[in-house]
């Protein structure tokens, strides 16, 4: 018999970005589990692709296209959420954006910085407001979810924008656990290692890059969003009742060696 703590039927998980890499993998555990699935994206085709695939599980399932780096559209993408799925107990934060071009500090435009912290920043900001309101309201408790990056705790060279916004994020997390512990929410960040999706698709396609950083994982292969499968379920679980406030490292161990 399955541990009945994993079971999440019942439950509704909302995740941005979580119609490719991450936050898919995330979003098929969390509905193998038992939840209903709500995803947030900005590209109908994949939001569509991302519903096909889901419905194998015999969940519901909803898309919105949400930009989360725009205020208004999230708080109307919240409300919408909540008025066809009923309610949200879990809300994972996985939107990101990586650099683009020159990104060492001396040529980094200001532009620059501030896109890449529109999204990964200022958008869990915005996602996690509107649904701690939701939850504080409900008065039944959830659990947020912010996807970080161990950029956030290693020395991003040429990536300072994108570093100090995953850095952001964690003490944005830890701040959070703290004050929303009265409302029983625990706030949770996840932090990947290198892992294969769309956003570090030129890297992976680098020989020179490959060459130098496969050798320091000791798992010798590249993370894939079902590997984000197993944590999505125990966050959105009443076992995560009692863990709150901690930044999960999922890198194949690369940070330690």
């Amino acid at each position: 018999m399955a541990y009945k703590g994993f079971d999440l039927t019942g439950k509704v998980s909302l995740i941005t970005g979580g119609n490719g890499g991450i936050g898919l993998g995330m979003a098929e555990a969390l509905a193998e589990a038992g939840a209903d699935v709500c995803i947030w994206g900005t590209n109908p085709a994949k939001n569509a692709a991302a519903a096909e695939k889901l419905k194998r599980f015999g969940r519901k399932v909803h898309t919105q296209i949400v930009d989360v780096g725009d205020e208004k559209q999230v708080e109307a993408g919240f409300a919408e959420a909540v008025k066809i799925m009923g309610h949200v107990d879990n809300c994972v934060a996985n939107s990101g954006v990586s650099g683009r071009g020159k990104g060492a500090i001396l040529e980094m435009t200001t532009e620059e910085w501030r896109r890449v912290m529109r999204v990964n920043l200022d958008g869990v900001f915005f996602t996690f407001r509107a649904a701690a309101r939701h939850m504080a309201e409900r008065g039944k408790g959830g659990s947020l979810v912010a996807m970080a990056s161990t950029a956030a705790i290693e020395g991003a060279a040429r990536s300072s924008h994108y570093g100090a916004s995953k850095g952001g994020v964690t003490a944005m997390v830890r701040a959070l656990a703290v004050e929303l512990a009265r409302y029983k929410i625990a706030v949770n960040s996840i932090l990947p290692g290198w892992i294969e999706t769309e956003m570090t698709a030129n890297a992976f396609g680098n020989e020179k890059f490959a060459a130098n950083v496969m050798p320091r994982i000791p798992e010798r292969r590249w993370g894939v969003g079902a590997d984000f499968g197993p944590i999505a379920v125990y966050l959105a679980s009443d076992a995560t009742a009692y863990t709150t406030g901690r930044d999960f490292v999922i890198d194949g161990g690369y940070t330690l060696f």
